[in-house]
């Protein structure tokens, strides 16, 4: 097989798919607003003095109206337009935000390009980290508010969000948003069954997880079914977020990006898909007839995976960190007795990568500018953020915020799980094209597994991967 000779196919996959709305973010629960506190709009400057680097007084906030365009929906839009109801109320500059939400990310960031050409743009928007850089200079420089002395963040509190979440949005110097809601997809894996297998620790590498698949399939062949001899192991998700591909590819080395540029053809990356595929070739990983060639939204109700994972045909399957209520909720509901929790990826160290939106200021005046900062900033109050999670099933996004959350992660032990990841984890590449590029990674796994690429041969469908990632401007 050439590069030549399979690039069509995946080329027209991924522009199909790079056409196709990014999905809006996800609601995992139901709260009232008796489940959390609001931050106190009232807990912020108060000086007449105009900052020295904003150069703007508290009063000459009085009366003004800020736009903030959104992509949230279920829970999570119910939770913010709270939020908002108590910033508008008790804010005391009397600024006013007004929101507009639309279904997704992508179609929020084409109304933004619009809103822009036509000088018209909102001044606060949640938005994909690589829209924001594709804004370019239309998207306001945030470092001067984070580190003004009257309007800006203490130390301690920007040392309060997880470095990872931070340096997101921080590109060649220029702050282009604070992060507003972080996701990742993980590992979920069935403890009681593995302690049944004879393994009492998690898979902490390449080997180790290989070791334990391979035992949950050998497990499936000692009944009298030999129809269920496939199952076992992992659930391959080859058409699922592509962020848990690079999450493998990570987890062995390698990545997206090296020195800037887009370069998938490597040893790391070739080692990661050579493991992954040798799995499935060896029946210790299978794959779901239900997902053939179809563009399949992850953030939709995953069944298919939840079901097997409850039934024990999988030992391993990945979601999201918003199905977790969800599958949560369906094992109880199917009365399993079996524990479960979460993991990173693992190959030759640990792997996790998160992502999500941000807040980015669009550039206008300086008072509106100012109006949609502070607006920003309570967000990340810890007490917002703590219903946020209960909102939404994230991450939090301040630490401290777990201060308010014992109770939480009480009853939501794989949340807690998969907040204590987060010492390990990466962010996605700070790219404008990643929006485009990132889906060439999950058009690599479903051709991989879909069209049983020998394992000899994945260094093909990398370089086919760099090929297109040209394709789309290369960065």
């Amino acid at each position: 097989m050439t590069s030549r000779s399979c690039l069509p196919l995946l080329l027209l996959s991924a522009l199909a798919a790079a056409c196709t709305a990014l999905p809006a973010t996800p609601g995992a629960s139901t709260m009232t607003p008796e489940d959390a506190t609001l931050a106190s709009p009232s807990a912020m400057p108060e000086s007449k003095t105009p900052a020295p680097g904003i150069g703007v007084a508290p009063e000459a906030l009085d009366g003004l109206q800020v736009r903030f365009w959104h992509a949230f929906n279920g829970a999570t839009a119910d939770w913010f337009t709270m939020q908002l109801a108590g910033f508008n109320s008790l804010n005391p500059y009397g600024v006013v935000v007004f929101q507009t939400a639309y279904p997704d990310y992508r179609t929020l960031a084409e109304a933004v390009e619009a809103a822009l050409a036509a000088g018209d743009a909102p001044h606060l928007a949640v938005a994909l980290p690589e829209q924001a850089l594709a804004w370019g200079d239309d998207v306001l420089d945030l470092t001067p508010y984070v580190h003004d002395p009257l309007w800006g963040l203490a130390e301690a509190e920007w040392a309060d969000i997880p470095p990872v979440f931070w340096a997101q949005d921080e590109v060649r110097g220029k702050r282009y948003g604070v992060p507003a809601l972080r996701s990742a997809r993980l590992l979920v894996y069935n403890l009681s069954w593995a302690a049944e297998l004879g393994f009492d620790q998690p898979p902490q590498d390449a080997a180790a997880f290989r070791e334990q698949a391979c035992a949950a399939n050998q497990d499936m062949k000692t009944d009298a079914d030999p129809a269920n001899d496939g199952y076992g192991g992992w659930v391959v998700n080859a058409d699922a977020d592509p962020t848990s591909t690079l999450s493998w590819l990570v987890a062995f080395g390698g990545g997206a990006v090296s020195d800037g540029a887009y370069l998938f053809e490597r040893d790391e990356n070739e080692a990661a898909l050579a493991f992954l595929k040798g799995l499935y070739d060896d029946h210790c990983a299978w794959l779901p007839l239900s997902s053939a060639f179809q563009d399949t939204d992850p953030h939709l109700d995953p069944g298919p995976y939840h079901q097997a994972f409850l039934e024990r045909r999988a030992l391993f399957i990945t979601a999201s960190l918003a199905e977790l209520p969800r599958l949560a909720d369906a094992a109880r509901q199917a009365n399993s007795p079996d524990q479960w929790t979460v993991l990173p990826f693992p190959g030759e160290t640990t792997a996790l990568v998160t992502h999500g939106p941000s807040y980015s200021v669009l550039a206008s005046t300086a008072t509106e500018q100012l109006a949609a900062w502070v607006f920003a900033r309570w967000l990340l109050s810890p007490e917002n953020q703590a219903g946020w999670v209960q909102a939404t099933g994230l991450f939090p996004l301040r630490l401290s915020a777990l201060d308010l959350l014992s109770s939480y992660a009480g009853t939501h032990p794989q949340w807690a799980a998969a907040v204590d990841l987060l010492p390990v984890a990466s962010g996605t590449p700070q790219l404008a094209s990643w929006g485009q590029v990132q889906r060439l990674l999950g058009d690599g796994m479903l051709y991989t597994f879909r069209l049983n690429v020998q394992v000899a041969s994945v260094s093909t469908v990398l370089a086919e991967m760099d090929a297109m990632a040209a394709e789309f401007g290369g960065e």
